[in-house]
């Protein structure tokens, strides 16, 4: 089987859901709360040719106080149930929330209802209704929230395993929407195969090649491991970055040098990349048109990685190498390629409004855009009192606050802003403070004292 195929398949079970059939309730059943500054819309799955055949919920945060939408952050998960209930709380990660901000951008989640036996190419193709449910929930969604913009505003992807698939499938269908497009695991196919017709290639529009793309794979999905599952993943990713690349598409490649099909630490470079991308590529106000990615600020870098060099300088072939965006996101990617470990030296913010009502300490806090949020200092009466959570885990890669699951997703059921001090003495004031410590280990300055 061609490698690219081998690798869709994998992502993709074999047997096809009958039109019309019944998603399955659990796992899906147990949706967090969408009250403001969170709104969700579902649809259920139709019977009709050429519509979306599962249910699905988008659910997206608004940042607060944000007078015009200038774009939409998506957040798409994997094929299967596991990844397809994950993306359920993608909306909820205060660390993807941390970007959108920054760009006045929307942060949505999709979670299709895929039966663990259903074909997950049924929606991962976007020609399969999945285009039109998504472009449907974003002018739905921008109703509920009072900011129709979000139907018309750029979007910017982040796709894993057959999330992948489909990111890089609107790239190919919507060039002039996509800000750019982060591929973990998963790439559309751009060849047809002969003999093979469940999987569809794509065309390669000569404007898809002016959208900043990255494909992200571990180094276990066929880089140096190469009879396991997923080894099918970097012939496939291999192949279709020759392919953009080598009519001077702007695409790279970032192998994690820790992991096999999870995520991992991807964020920690997918974070910055993305933030540069739609620095340069938003409009200034909303409803203009994309803007082109700066030339003259291009690096290069071997594709299996090595030292990047500015494009003008670079000594291989431009049109095998890796595109960087800037100089600055080439050297987070020269780390993450090596070990992951993106450099951080700035503190995350300090978090603000501290109550407390009795035992029970509350407050808000926005997630460092680095390195995210790992956990919490608390303090009393000056003396450290507890860390939570304690100790921060993540079998995945760094220590998350919010947990991380398998497609890069906060655990379930969220993890709140709280904390009860079980020693404190009834009848007895105390003095707290909070302190953030993001996952590079860097401490904030404590919160406002509250009693």
């Amino acid at each position: 089987m061609n490698p690219l195929l081998r690798s869709l398949a994998l992502v993709a079970c074999a047997a096809a859901l009958l039109p019309g059939a019944a998603a399955q309730k659990p796992p899906y059943d147990t949706v967090p709360a969408a009250d403001p500054p969170y709104y969700r819309v579902r649809y259920e799955a139709s019977d009709k040719p050429g519509e979306l055949t599962f249910p699905v919920n988008y659910t997206v945060w608004v940042p607060p106080n944000v007078k015009t939408l200038r774009g939409v952050i998506v957040h798409q998960h994997g094929c299967g149930e596991g990844s397809c209930k994950s993306g359920l709380t993608g909306a909820y990660d205060l660390h993807w929330q941390a970007l959108a901000k920054k760009h006045d951008c929307a942060l949505l989640s999709p979670a299709y209802e895929q039966p663990e036996k259903a074909d997950c190419q049924m929606w991962c193709d976007p020609r399969n209704g999945s285009d039109a449910a998504f472009r449907k929930g974003l002018a739905d969604l921008g109703e509920k929230c009072k900011q129709p913009e979000l139907a018309t505003v750029p979007w910017a992807l982040w796709g894993h395993s057959g999330g992948g698939h489909w990111a890089g499938g609107m790239v190919m269908l919507h060039p002039d929407r996509v800000a750019a497009a982060w591929l973990r695991s998963g790439v559309p196919l751009l060849k047809a195969e002969p003999g093979q017709t469940r999987i569809k290639a794509h065309a390669l529009p000569e404007a898809a090649l002016a959208v900043p793309v990255m494909c992200n794979l571990g180094t276990k999905e066929g880089v140096t491991v190469k009879n396991e599952r997923f080894s099918g993943v970097w012939p496939a990713n291999e192949v279709f970055f020759n392919e953009v690349r080598g009519k001077g598409g702007l695409i790279g490649v970032a192998v994690d040098p820790l992991t096999s099909h999870e995520c991992g630490n991807s964020r920690y470079l997918a974070i910055p990349w993305l933030d540069a991308c739609l620095t340069a590529r938003l409009p200034k106000a909303s409803g203009g048109a994309l803007r082109a990615m700066p030339a003259g600020e291009a690096w290069l870098g071997p594709v299996l990685g090595g030292d990047p060099a500015p494009a003008a300088k670079f000594s291989g072939e431009p049109l095998k190498a890796a595109w960087l965006p800037n100089e600055e996101v080439a050297k987070a990617w020269a780390e993450y390629v090596k070990n992951t470990k993106v450099a951080d030296t700035t503190p995350p913010p300090a978090p603000t409004n501290l109550r407390v009502q009795g035992r029970v300490l509350t407050w808000d806090v926005e997630a460092d855009l680095e390195s995210g949020l790992a956990s919490f200092v608390i303090e009393r009466d000056g003396e450290e009192l507890a860390t939570i959570p304690d100790p921060p885990r993540n079998p995945f890669g760094r220590p998350v606050f919010q947990g991380l699951q398998y497609s890069d997703t906060p655990h379930q059921p969220l993890v709140p802003l709280k904390y009860v001090d079980a020693t404190a003495q009834a009848g007895k004031q105390y003095t707290y403070r909070v302190t953030a410590v993001n996952s590079a280990g860097l401490k904030s300055v404590p919160s406002a004292e509250a009693q």
